[in-house]
């Protein structure tokens, strides 16, 4: 989906700040391009986190700032080209979720300013040098998606004590796939359980048959990695895994919110907020390659009681007291 955009501001005024920074032009309009794998409704909330991040920084949509934005609308095969038009269009700063589109950016420049976000593994996809010089054109924020998997294997069998086989929703074209299975497997050893089946979730035609297969399977329960489909697919994986009585772990609290069992992960929200001031530090002067990539500011585990015992689960109460949200 292509489209000119201006970032909407809920409620209607915006009042002006004075810009903050001595490296900001006065009176300059600013040039900010947006790269997004997912759908516009699914990335709403998310956008507004950040366009609320750049207004406290000074920054006001249609006064100092002129958005550019591509919504792959989840098909990957859109993201090259849309990528290039934005390149094209010689924004300031590209700003980009999701790892595909981060790549995808990587690809169409190396002189435009790129900061990402919602990145599981940006060292391991190859989009840095390193975490702390980047190098290049591109840095951001790192949800850590990949390695925290293995946490949230070790909080789904401390929930389900007897669990010994749990299935893994995962969508294999994901470039993060093979090291969440490598951090999920890791954990899997030492608790001495069987991640099967390995279930593949590309698109919402395969949700159907990926539950019927681990309930086949007898699987006590299910782990969905973390992909851009992740939100997209959030209302219909939740209400499968009502339908077909199967606890699944998800990865962030807006699953929870939803009707998920429970979850553990950043919260998306604020990696949003803290990627509007790595766009202030570029605009103000800096150089990517000179601003380290940070990790999620805050980690947060969140349980839907309410969704426990509509599956006959006891939610021990060793995991309520260290839980952020119990949603009753």
């Amino acid at each position: 989906m292509r489209r000119r955009h201006f970032f909407g501001i809920a409620g209607g005024v915006v009042v002006a700040r004075p810009l903050r920074g001595q490296a900001q032009q006065a009176g300059r309009t600013y040039r900010l391009a947006h790269l997004s794998r997912g759908t516009t409704a699914s990335r709403a909330p998310l956008v507004a986190a950040f366009t609320g991040g750049l207004r406290d920084l000074g920054y006001v949509d249609g006064q100092n700032l002129v958005v550019e934005e591509r919504y792959a609308e989840a098909r990957f095969e859109r993201l090259p080209a849309f990528a290039r038009e934005l390149v094209a269009w010689k924004p300031d700063v590209l700003f980009v979720s999701t790892t595909p589109a981060a790549l995808a950016a990587k690809t169409a420049t190396s002189t435009v300013p790129i900061v990402f976000v919602s990145v599981a593994d940006p060292l391991g996809v190859g989009l840095v040098a390193s975490l702390s010089r980047p190098g290049g054109n591109i840095t951001g924020i790192t949800n850590i998606g990949a390695e925290l998997a293995g946490k949230r294997l070790e909080i789904l069998k401390e929930m389900i004590p007897s669990a010994s086989r749990i299935a893994v929703l995962i969508n294999p074209d994901d470039q993060n796939a093979a090291l969440q299975m490598k951090s999920a497997r890791y954990a899997a050893d030492r608790l001495a359980i069987r991640l099967e089946p390995i279930l593949q979730v590309r698109n919402d035609a395969s949700l159907r048959a990926a539950f019927e297969a681990a309930v086949r399977a007898r699987s006590v329960a299910a782990l969905r990695m973390i992909d851009p489909l992740t939100q997209t697919l959030r209302q219909q994986i939740v209400g499968y895994a009502a339908e077909y009585r199967l606890p699944v772990m998800y990865s962030f609290r807006e699953d929870v919110e939803a009707g998920g069992l429970a979850s553990y992960g950043p919260g998306l929200p604020e990696q949003y907020r803290q990627a509007a001031r790595f766009v202030h530090k570029i605009l103000g002067g800096a150089r990517p390659a000179d601003i380290p990539v940070e990790q999620p500011t805050n980690l947060q585990f969140a349980i839907n009681i309410r969704t426990a015992k509509a599956l006959g689960l006891t939610v021990p109460p060793s995991l309520l007291a260290r839980a952020d949200e119990v949603i009753e």
